[in-house]
């Protein structure tokens, strides 16, 4: 069971800004935050990433408790009675990734609600796949809503590849953009929050989500050859939901990170599904201003989304937010402004 939810408030820590509305503006603006770090790559030279600015040098599972709470403080700003009534869904990366930023799940989860002074939620959970952790979390979201069980749901999403570790993995895989390798992804960190609630305040409404699984992930044993089979199931189930065809869509925003293998992915789910004619259908990505920032994607697409659409600039609507994973998990959700 499931209802329609809107995203009322949104909140963000980026490497371009502290709040939802600097960062917005700047990835609008398509400035970005990348940077040399303290990590070395290939050749000796300083690896380029996007590391968030905070007033204190406040590094592991610390810095994300503190990365998250600024984002779920800013949601609730907005929306004051949400406090105290308010079920958390908390998305992290994947548990087996090299360089994991946080340890011990349940910990941050207690750091995070003393730093926003807030008891824990009963319902307050845990959503550990990465990137498309948020689209995993909307479907839980609108699920309790529907049930009574909380009447406000945020989702939050806070991540890093900037430790020693993830570095040390991805650049031994071949994973990284340096000098030598252009087909790689630039590290970076954020933390992004949504708040929902039951549908009733025209607010930017998810009208449909679609998940699925691609065999042929970057990391397949079997070398399969990519046609996008999981992300075409994950638009097809978001369209059916919907209830409208992909020629329809106003854009799209995805998670490409900057290697070629995601950018294969999201053409070939277009191509297989776009029929008959239509407008342009505009591509955004906030990996263009911040790099890979894990699982804080999602929350943050949703966030570019709401702001673009309350503010006027929106490249169409509805709107189509889609992540994945090394795994081949895959996630798409339409939401829109008003009824589609």
């Amino acid at each position: 069971m499931s209802a329609p939810i809107d995203i009322v408030s949104i909140g963000m820590v980026t490497a371009v800004g502290l709040d939802a509305p600097s960062s917005c503006a700047a990835m609008r603006a398509r400035l970005d935050g990348f940077q040399e770090t303290r990590f070395i790559g290939p050749g000796g030279d300083w690896l380029v990433g996007a590391p968030v600015s905070l007033p204190r040098n406040w590094t592991g599972e610390k810095r994300m408790a503190h990365l998250a709470a600024g984002a779920i403080c800013e949601a609730f700003e907005a929306v004051p009675q949400a406090r105290g009534q308010t079920a958390l869904i908390l998305c992290l990366a994947e548990q087996d990734r090299p360089g994991r930023p946080v340890r011990d799940n349940a910990r941050l989860l207690r750091r995070i609600a003393e730093i926003v002074e807030v008891e824990p939620h009963a319902r307050s959970r845990i959503v550990s796949h990465g990137r498309p952790s948020g689209h995993v979390a909307l479907d839980q979201a609108r699920r309790l809503v529907a049930s009574g069980e909380a009447p406000y749901v945020m989702i939050a999403g806070v991540d890093s590849y900037l430790t020693a570790p993830a570095v040390a993995h991805y650049l031994g895989k071949n994973r990284l953009l340096t000098k030598s390798n252009p087909n790689g992804f630039i590290p970076g960190e954020a933390a992004a929050a949504v708040l929902s609630t039951r549908s009733e305040s025209g607010g930017l409404r998810l009208f449909g989500l679609g998940l699925s699984r691609e065999r042929a992930s970057i990391y397949n044993a079997e070398d399969l050859p990519l046609r996008g089979d999981g992300m075409t199931a994950a638009y097809q189930t978001a369209f059916e939901e919907t209830g409208i065809e992909m020629n329809r869509l106003g854009y799209r925003i995805s998670d490409l990170i900057g290697e070629q293998f995601w950018f294969k992915q999201s053409g070939l789910a277009s191509l297989r599904l776009v029929r008959g004619a239509h407008g342009f259908q505009d591509l955004w990505s906030p990996g263009e201003s911040l790099g890979n920032v894990g699982a804080a994607a999602v929350p943050l697409m949703i966030g570019m989304a709401w702001t673009a659409a309350r503010k006027g600039y929106a490249a169409g609507n509805p709107v189509l937010v889609e992540a994945s994973n090394d795994a081949g998990a895959c996630g798409a959700a339409v939401l829109a402004g008003k009824a589609v």
